[in-house]
């Protein structure tokens, strides 16, 4: 059995996948972390998450809670993931991040923590997501540079990133296949007399409103055809139960970095 503790556990993700821990065979909730100061600490972390009491209660004491799981599993900011995955390159414990918007420093930095231990980074946990991500890789494969590559993202209001971590990652795969460097072909504002087009931009357009889950719509557009791959959640449950998958795999792996590609075998 995995122990898997969840950080941010009072949030709307935190408590998806602490349901989603609940209902998955061959792992059990540890322990819940939140913030210092947090109203909700000391609160049972299954009853706030709206599937009956857990007998676990939601911590601040991260030395704590890391401490009494094999996996962390953490959705929050690119600081906080940093710091908590510090604590657990100290301690030896996996752990599986879910936060988006991290600067290539820190993702340089995560890499390096991660020689001490398991870590899944991904953008996105969805399996769906992650089926599109190798579909997207062979679709620009075939059709080269004779089409032109555009990609729109729409998430809620709440939202502080953007664009979202998958949309980069489905540019950055597109690039990657087209031989391209994703940071120098990127686009992601046209406005006024900007010009036209170029042949190895890639567009990046962003939509914020309501309580949009997310939706991602990559465009191939050649003269006179048009190929669009579109993924829509419709719910945060694809992402929870995407993480307790990587919280069960990772365990017992060696040090380094992962994402959903490994483990979900589609390398």
């Amino acid at each position: 059995m995995v122990k898997v503790a969840v950080c941010g556990a009072a949030g709307r993700m935190g408590q998806r996948i602490i349901v989603a821990v609940k209902e998955a065979d061959g792992v059990e909730l540890s322990g819940a972390l939140e913030r210092p100061g947090h109203p909700l600490v000391g609160q049972d972390a299954g009853i706030i998450a709206g599937c009956g009491e857990l007998s676990v209660k939601i911590s601040d004491d991260i030395n704590g809670v890391v401490a009494g799981c094999d996996v962390l599993i953490d959705f929050t900011t690119p600081k906080v993931s940093l710091k908590n995955l510090e604590v657990c390159a100290l301690k030896k414990k996996a752990i599986v991040i879910g936060s988006t918007g991290f600067t290539p420093d820190e993702r340089a930095l995560a890499a390096e923590l991660a020689r001490e231990i398991p870590c899944v980074l991904a953008p996105n946990m969805s399996v769906g997501v992650n089926v599109c991500f190798k579909i997207l890789k062979d679709i620009a494969k075939t059709l080269g540079d004779d089409f032109d590559v555009e990609i729109v993202e729409s998430h809620h209001k709440l939202k502080k990133d953007s664009p979202s971590g998958t949309a980069v990652r489905m540019g950055e795969v597109v690039a990657e296949a087209l031989g391209r460097d994703y940071n120098k072909v990127a686009n992601y504002h046209r406005e006024g007399i900007c010009g036209e087009r170029t042949k190895e931009e890639i567009g990046m357009q962003t939509i914020r409103g309501g309580d949009i889950v997310g939706e991602h719509t990559v465009y191939f557009i050649g003269m006179g055809e048009r190929i669009e791959l579109t993924h829509r959640a419709h719910t945060r449950d694809m992402f929870s139960r995407g993480s307790v998958r990587a919280a069960r795999w990772i365990a017992g792996k060696a040090p380094g970095i992962y994402d959903m590609q490994d483990v979900l075998g589609l390398r």
